[in-house]
Protein backbone atom coordinates (compact mmCIF):
# COMPACT_ATOMS: atom_id res chain seq x y z
CA UNK A 1 0.00 0.00 0.00
CA UNK A 2 1.08 3.24 -0.91
CA UNK A 3 -0.14 6.76 0.45
CA UNK A 4 0.19 9.74 -1.47
CA UNK A 5 -0.78 13.50 -0.50
CA UNK A 6 -0.44 16.83 -2.18
CA UNK A 7 -0.26 19.84 -1.07
CA UNK A 8 1.11 23.26 -1.87
CA UNK A 9 -2.10 24.27 -4.28
CA UNK A 10 -3.52 27.58 -4.26
CA UNK A 11 -4.33 31.01 -5.77
CA UNK A 12 -2.11 32.36 -7.85
CA UNK A 13 -1.58 35.60 -10.56
CA UNK A 14 -0.98 34.82 -14.10
CA UNK A 15 2.76 34.84 -14.55
CA UNK A 16 3.39 33.08 -11.10
CA UNK A 17 4.87 29.86 -9.77
CA UNK A 18 3.77 27.79 -7.00
CA UNK A 19 5.93 24.14 -6.12
CA UNK A 20 3.09 21.55 -5.22
CA UNK A 21 4.30 18.71 -2.99
CA UNK A 22 3.35 15.40 -2.95
CA UNK A 23 4.09 13.42 0.16
CA UNK A 24 5.07 9.78 0.35
CA UNK A 25 4.31 7.10 2.50
CA UNK A 26 3.93 3.10 3.08
CA UNK A 27 5.59 0.48 0.61
CA UNK A 28 7.37 2.93 -0.77
CA UNK A 29 10.41 0.64 -1.57
CA UNK A 30 7.93 -0.87 -4.87
CA UNK A 31 7.44 2.36 -5.96
CA UNK A 32 8.83 2.76 -10.05
CA UNK A 33 7.72 5.89 -11.20
CA UNK A 34 5.73 8.52 -9.78
CA UNK A 35 4.27 11.37 -11.92
CA UNK A 36 1.72 14.29 -12.08
CA UNK A 37 -1.21 14.41 -14.10
CA UNK A 38 -3.81 17.47 -13.58
CA UNK A 39 -7.35 17.40 -14.25
CA UNK A 40 -9.34 20.80 -15.04
CA UNK A 41 -13.09 20.84 -15.04
CA UNK A 42 -15.13 18.64 -18.07
CA UNK A 43 -11.74 17.61 -19.21
CA UNK A 44 -9.38 14.71 -19.26
CA UNK A 45 -6.99 13.88 -16.44
CA UNK A 46 -3.78 15.02 -18.67
CA UNK A 47 -0.14 13.95 -17.77
CA UNK A 48 2.51 16.62 -17.15
CA UNK A 49 5.74 15.13 -15.68
CA UNK A 50 7.53 12.06 -14.25
CA UNK A 51 10.24 10.70 -12.34
CA UNK A 52 11.42 7.11 -12.39
CA UNK A 53 12.58 6.48 -8.37
CA UNK A 54 15.49 4.60 -8.65
CA UNK A 55 17.61 6.64 -11.53
CA UNK A 56 15.27 10.05 -11.35
CA UNK A 57 14.70 10.08 -14.59
CA UNK A 58 12.43 12.83 -15.92
CA UNK A 59 10.34 12.94 -18.80
CA UNK A 60 7.88 15.84 -19.35
CA UNK A 61 4.72 16.24 -21.55
CA UNK A 62 5.43 18.41 -24.43
CA UNK A 63 2.63 20.65 -23.85
CA UNK A 64 4.64 22.17 -20.09
CA UNK A 65 6.96 23.91 -22.81
CA UNK A 66 10.00 23.11 -19.94
CA UNK A 67 7.75 25.55 -17.32
CA UNK A 68 7.11 22.48 -15.10
CA UNK A 69 9.86 20.54 -13.16
CA UNK A 70 9.88 17.47 -11.20
CA UNK A 71 11.82 16.53 -8.68
CA UNK A 72 12.13 14.34 -5.46
CA UNK A 73 14.44 14.91 -2.16
CA UNK A 74 17.30 12.83 -1.21
CA UNK A 75 14.91 10.54 1.11
CA UNK A 76 12.15 9.77 -1.71
CA UNK A 77 9.91 11.12 1.25
CA UNK A 78 8.01 14.21 -1.29
CA UNK A 79 7.92 14.32 -4.98
CA UNK A 80 7.73 18.24 -6.14
CA UNK A 81 6.51 20.09 -9.14
CA UNK A 82 7.26 23.46 -9.65
CA UNK A 83 4.68 24.85 -11.81
CA UNK A 84 5.87 28.34 -13.64
CA UNK A 85 4.46 30.67 -16.09
CA UNK A 86 1.44 29.80 -14.93
CA UNK A 87 -1.91 30.83 -17.36
CA UNK A 88 -5.53 30.82 -16.83
CA UNK A 89 -5.32 27.77 -18.51
CA UNK A 90 -3.40 25.82 -16.14
CA UNK A 91 -6.33 26.41 -13.12
CA UNK A 92 -6.85 22.65 -12.31
CA UNK A 93 -6.63 20.10 -9.63
CA UNK A 94 -3.03 18.36 -9.65
CA UNK A 95 -2.45 14.99 -8.74
CA UNK A 96 0.29 13.07 -7.98
CA UNK A 97 0.78 9.54 -8.90
CA UNK A 98 2.19 6.20 -8.28
CA UNK A 99 2.92 3.34 -10.67
CA UNK A 100 4.69 -0.25 -8.92
CA UNK A 101 4.35 -2.24 -12.01
CA UNK A 102 6.99 -2.15 -15.37
CA UNK A 103 5.27 -0.28 -17.64
CA UNK A 104 6.05 1.61 -21.05
CA UNK A 105 4.02 4.76 -21.07
CA UNK A 106 4.44 7.67 -19.04
CA UNK A 107 1.42 8.95 -20.05
CA UNK A 108 -0.86 6.57 -19.72
CA UNK A 109 -3.16 7.18 -16.58
CA UNK A 110 -4.44 3.56 -16.24
CA UNK A 111 -0.96 2.43 -16.00
CA UNK A 112 -0.25 4.16 -12.44
CA UNK A 113 -1.50 2.05 -8.96
CA UNK A 114 -2.03 4.69 -6.48
CA UNK A 115 -3.41 8.56 -6.43
CA UNK A 116 -3.64 11.04 -4.10
CA UNK A 117 -6.66 13.06 -3.52
CA UNK A 118 -5.85 16.48 -5.24
CA UNK A 119 -4.73 19.96 -4.79
CA UNK A 120 -6.48 22.76 -6.14
CA UNK A 121 -4.26 25.51 -8.73
CA UNK A 122 -6.19 28.19 -9.59
CA UNK A 123 -5.03 31.01 -11.15
CA UNK A 124 -6.42 34.33 -11.56
CA UNK A 125 -6.03 37.32 -14.23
Amino acid sequence: QVQLVESGGGLVQAGGALRLSCAVSGRTFSILTMAWFRQAPGKERDFLAGITWSSAYKYYADYVKGRFTISRDNAGNTVYLEVNSLNDEDTAVYYCAARVECRSNWSARQEYNYWGKGTQVTVSA
